[in-house]
């Protein structure tokens, strides 16, 4: 953990993140051990507590939505979550966004994110444009796939990245779009944070499953909002902190875990 602090200035190490737990969420730890690393606070509370006090959240500069499996996804992945928290949270994270503050939705947390609106929110409404369904494998994919990072992004998270590898774990998502305006939206405007690429050639005429894992729309891995300070994504980075995580790890040899790089980025952006 030291080591993740290593360089990172006083303002940085006073960034305090809010990481959610509770009601089936199951990589919360992991999360917040992301932050940690990345040179944050990171505190987590549950889900239920934050819908009843709202204010729990001042203080906080970062907050964090991990996947898992939230109410069981009975209702579909993240439906639940997301209908709690429009009601009760909704205008606190919108508050925590317009000063500055930042938010992450991994996996369960992207489909909460989209579900609640927050996520792409191209009109400012925070009303549905996207969502999140089942894969077109028609089973749980958990495998190992390499992302691209859009370099005319408008994501904090993910400026100035390379592609790396990273986990998927999820049965939901393949990401659709309300309408053809929304896709060309979401493209033009810089909203598309990373995408799906071939794992064995940079040059591949086209991204095939299980490159693709679920059959995203124009194979995109990620959004973010149009502030760039709000960042949904399907492929877990906080499974990827160290060397060892990645299959191929004795071959390979990073220095880190590639997928730290992107809490890096949001911790610095607020502690500069």
């Amino acid at each position: 953990m030291e080591e993740g602090r290593r360089g990172m200035s006083p303002r940085a190490r006073g960034v305090k993140v809010c990481v959610i737990n509770g009601h089936g969420i199951n990589a919360d730890e992991e999360l917040a051990l992301a932050f940690e690393m990345a040179g944050a606070s990171a505190r987590r509370i549950h889900a239920g507590d934050l819908a009843r006090d709202p204010s729990m959240l001042s203080g906080f500069q970062i907050v964090a939505l991990p996947g898992g499996f939230s109410f069981g996804d009975h209702l579909g992945s993240g439906k639940v979550f997301a209908t709690l928290f429009r009601r009760s949270l909704g205008p606190a994270l919108g508050r925590l966004v317009g000063a500055g503050g930042l938010i992450i939705g991994v996996c369960n947390g992207f489909q909460a994110l989209v579900k609640m609106g927050l996520l792409p929110d191209i009109a400012g409404t925070q009303t549905q444009e996207v969502s999140l369904i089942h894969n077109d494998s028609g089973r749980f994919e958990d495998r190992w796939v390499r992302v691209a990072f859009e370099a005319g992004s408008r994501c904090i998270w993910t400026r100035g990245l390379p592609q790396i590898d990273l986990p998927v774990r999820h049965g939901e998502g393949k990401l659709v779009v309300k309408s053809q305006s929304v896709l060309e939206a979401l493209e033009v405007r810089g909203l598309v944070a990373l995408h799906y690429v071939c794992q064995t050639s940079n040059s591949c005429a086209e991204v095939r499953y299980p490159d693709d894992p679920n059959g995203s729309v124009n194979h995109i891995a990620g959004l973010c909002d149009p502030t760039g300070r709000v960042l949904g994504l399907m492929p877990h980075p906080e499974a990827f902190l160290y060397p060892e995580n990645h299959p191929n790890w004795t071959t390979r040899r990073p220095f880190e875990g590639g997928g730290l790089a992107i809490f890096r980025n949001g911790v610095r952006a607020l502690g500069h």
